[in-house]
């Protein structure tokens, strides 16, 4: 009975100190900031680019249904996170396993979810050393040029420090400023091309001269809309800081945030898409704000705050990381929680994404690649897998179609979407020099 309540004690110990579990006493409106600064990243920049590549008609259809698919997937993951009376799944890996058996639950979700969060953690080191220098150049173009390397290190500096703040709760301030920021940046850019109009000799025919080159460009641009929807991976971490008790489940709380958080995602994506792709056509850069040059202090002002937003959202996508790291470290590797431990890992990974960041600053051509490689299966259909496999809908129901609808609609963006993206890495790579 006492070595029960000895390891009773040191599980809460573990879960006191650990940063997802640490505190559980969020209110309801964290879940709209940490969820709107998770889902739009700085890739909806990139979204007038993909419907060029997509067209009119299935540019706005995959916009629409990424948008209802994915809002869907998050009401299941918000209603499974208690699952089982009594029982929280504090983490999405934890989910995973009450789906799928201990093991495999591990195998399917981890990998998945590590890649997701350290591919975003690199994307964003990388945006937002490359918007830094944008700013340096707009507001000082006499200067002599100063390698990207330097500005992705200056982003790292933040990073190591914030990197350090214990616990998701403690990172609410962060999170809101990224999400006011994030709904800034896409207002200023779907407004300027408004302000700016049709441009003379604008296209809207096929972006490509080859039918390959619009093939493959079809097929990335869907990665690019997946990875604009890679929110999900946090959406239980997220919702283990809220409190939780039989009469008021945290499913309540989370589940109006969320709402909230989706109606600011559709007020972000939908007009940066339709208004941006109708102002330059075929001619739009692959970041809205490249082809925004004036009126310069406003392209400063939205570089300004990309670089805020994306501050944020590393450290939201970083959490849920070192949460994992150090849960491996005290549980299977028997180390002391320690703030020594604490420091060592945070600033090794941070290291680490710096590392491939100042490596690869073509990783936005991997956007497309991971879009459809991971983020679509944790996004869009392995919720939905994980709802058959637990509640076992009715054959033929209406959540049975749904569930399946999105699957389908998953795995097609999984398939299809890394075959592009990867033709365009190849393009870039061979005009790319290693720490430019």
């Amino acid at each position: 009975m006492e070595e029960n309540n000895t390891s009773a004690k040191q599980e809460k110990n573990i879960s006191d100190w650990l940063p997802i579990t640490k505190s559980r006493n969020a209110k309801w409106w964290y879940s709209t900031f940490h969820n709107v600064t998770a889902v739009v990243g700085a890739g909806v920049l990139g979204f007038p680019y993909a419907m060029s590549e997509l067209g009119w008609g299935p540019g706005i259809t995959v916009l629409i249904l990424s948008w209802i698919c994915t809002f869907y997937t998050a009401w299941q993951m918000i209603e499974m996170h208690e699952a089982v009376p009594g029982k929280r799944f504090d983490r999405y890996h934890e989910l995973g396993q009450h789906a799928f058996g201990e093991k495999l639950g591990l195998w399917i979700v981890v990998p998945q979810q590590l890649m997701v969060e350290v591919g975003v953690n690199i994307v964003y080191m990388i945006t937002g050393g490359k918007s830094i220098k944008k700013i340096h150049e707009i507001l000082c173009h006499d200067c002599k040029p100063i390698r990207t390397t330097y500005f992705i290190m200056m982003f790292a500096c933040v990073q190591f420090v914030l990197s350090h703040l214990p616990s998701f709760n403690s990172i609410a301030g962060v999170s809101l400023a990224a999400a006011v920021m994030s709904l800034s940046y896409s207002t200023i850019a779907w407004i300027a091309s408004v302000h700016r109009g049709v441009q003379p000799d604008v296209r809207y025919d096929r972006r490509y001269s080859s039918t390959t080159g619009n093939v493959f460009g079809f097929f990335s641009a869907l990665g690019d809309v997946a990875f604009g929807y890679a929110g999900h991976n946090v959406i239980l971490e997220i919702q283990a800081t809220i409190p939780s008790t039989p009469e008021k489940p945290s499913k309540g709380a989370m589940w109006k945030g969320m709402i909230i958080a989706y109606i600011i995602v559709a007020l972000c994506y939908f007009p940066i898409s339709i208004f941006g792709y109708w102002a330059f056509g075929n001619s739009v850069d692959d970041n809205i704000l490249l082809s925004l040059e004036k009126p310069r202090w406003l392209i400063t002002a939205a570089n300004i705050f990309v670089v805020v937003h994306v501050t944020g959202s590393y450290q939201v996508f970083a959490v849920p990381v070192f949460d994992m790291l150090e849960l491996f470290l005290v549980k299977r590797m028997n180390f002391k929680p320690s703030w020594f431990l604490r420091f060592i890992t945070r600033n090794l990974y941070v290291s680490l994404t710096l590392f491939l960041g100042v490596s690869f600053p073509f990783f936005g051509g991997l956007l497309g690649f991971f879009g459809g490689f991971v983020f679509a299966p944790t996004t869009y259909f392995l919720p939905c897998i994980m709802w058959l496999l637990i509640h076992k809908p009715k054959r033929f129901s209406i959540s049975w179609w749904a569930n399946w609808f999105c699957i389908i609609f998953g795995v097609l963006l999984m398939v299809l979407a890394p075959i592009g993206a990867l033709r365009q890495i190849i393009l870039q790579a061979k005009e790319y020099k290693f720490y430019s």
